[in-house]
């Protein structure tokens, strides 16, 4: 059975989007079947593709976000999604809060899959204007996700 995965972060164009084309592509690298989506917290961007500063960091390193568009996350995604994968403890609360009962998808930090990084959170690199080092970030969470979910 394929598992399905959304990737949250605030507004759906640097964080969650990045980790779902990187996520994506390290999958099919390993031959492991995941589905992969990604979404906001945030409506600001629905329906705009990833920033972009962003799009062009992740294109330098051979990811295409370009034909990602931003949406925001329903209560609906707690059914459609194995996991919940957020970026930051603002991010989590924000799902939780949408969850509609004590069932359905769990929400993890992605962070929890990279516990050498000694980071809890992937900083936004909207606001940090540190794309690359988000990237860096993103790339061994996701590393460590397909390793978890591999076992």
């Amino acid at each position: 059975m394929t598992q399905r995965i959304l990737f949250v972060c605030l507004g759906n164009i640097c964080r969650s989007p990045s980790a779902e084309a990187v996520a994506r592509r390290m999958a099919a690298e390993r031959g492991v079947s995941v589905e992969f989506d990604s979404a906001g917290t945030g409506d600001w961007h629905v329906g705009q593709p990833p920033y972009g500063p962003m799009q062009a960091a992740a294109k330098a390193r051979g990811y295409d976000l370009s034909g990602l568009r931003a949406r925001q996350v329903t209560a609906r995604d707690f059914d459609r999604f194995d996991m919940i994968v957020v970026m930051d403890a603002q991010n989590k609360a924000d799902v939780e809060a949408l969850r509609p009962g004590t069932d359905g998808a769990r929400v993890v930090a992605f962070t929890d899959y990279a516990d050498e990084a000694g980071v809890t959170e992937v900083p936004d690199p909207y606001f940090t204007r540190d794309f690359d080092g988000a990237l860096d970030l993103v790339e061994r969470c996701a590393a460590g996700m397909l390793d978890t979910l591999g076992r």
